[in-house]
């Protein structure tokens, strides 16, 4: 194979690419299996300490499931950036934040980027989520750059998935590795301090396939 074919075979397989080509469908399976709703019971139940105007990344924010549940659910002022690779599924989040008709209140901006070089400076937000982007990075460069985002004492909120039948079916589906649950906690508390680590009910389809992390920077 020669280099330019590897390197058109590279960007056909890389994350952008795929979720270029399958944003309709990630999205459709997220309206349909309840993601949405156990999020926003989670973040209900276990509310953040953030301040008013608080700075939120959501990073890979995909169609917006996580900028989305945040929205519903916060009561104070906020600017929440939600970044992706995905220029399609940025226009999807976008089109469905338009929809929800956001508290004026709270603030959103789109930024198509790579979440190993987030374009921002050190310590700027005080919350980070992220959901199913972890997998496609190398784990301790992507918990870095999100840890050098975050501001000293801000959370950290994060879904690694957890291996399961249904992990596979997911990988073999949007081409992403899930990293050892070994590996994502000694990544994690090299950077952080982690303040729960939180299983969904095995009644809702979340609990499949992913689990909460909630961790602060020193």
């Amino acid at each position: 194979m020669s280099q330019s074919e590897a390197a058109t075979t590279s960007l056909a397989d890389s994350p952008a690419s795929i979720y270029e080509r399958f944003t309709k469908l990630y999205d459709l399976m997220f309206r349909f299996n309840g993601y949405g709703r156990s999020l926003e019971h989670y973040l209900r139940e276990t509310p953040l300490p953030l301040p008013a105007g608080a700075r939120i990344l959501d990073a890979g924010c995909g169609t917006g499931l996580l900028t989305l549940a945040l929205l519903r659910v916060l009561r104070r002022p906020a600017e929440i950036t939600a970044v992706d690779l995905s220029g399609r599924s940025l226009q999807t989040a976008r089109r469905a934040v338009r929809k929800l008709g956001t508290d004026p209140r709270q603030r959103v901006a789109f930024v198509r980027a790579n979440a190993l070089s987030l374009p921002f400076p050190d310590d700027l937000f005080n919350l980070v989520v992220t959901s199913g982007v972890l997998e496609y990075l190398p784990l301790r460069e992507g918990l870095g750059e999100l840890a050098r985002v975050l501001a000293p004492g801000g959370h950290l909120l994060f879904l690694p998935i957890r291996p399961s039948p249904a992990t596979r079916l997911l990988e073999i589906m949007f081409r992403f590795k899930a990293h050892p649950p070994r590996d994502v906690a000694d990544a994690t508390e090299r950077l952080f301090s982690v303040v729960e680590h939180y299983s969904f009910p095995p009644l809702e389809p979340i609990g499949w396939t992913k689990s909460v992390v909630l961790a602060q920077k020193p």
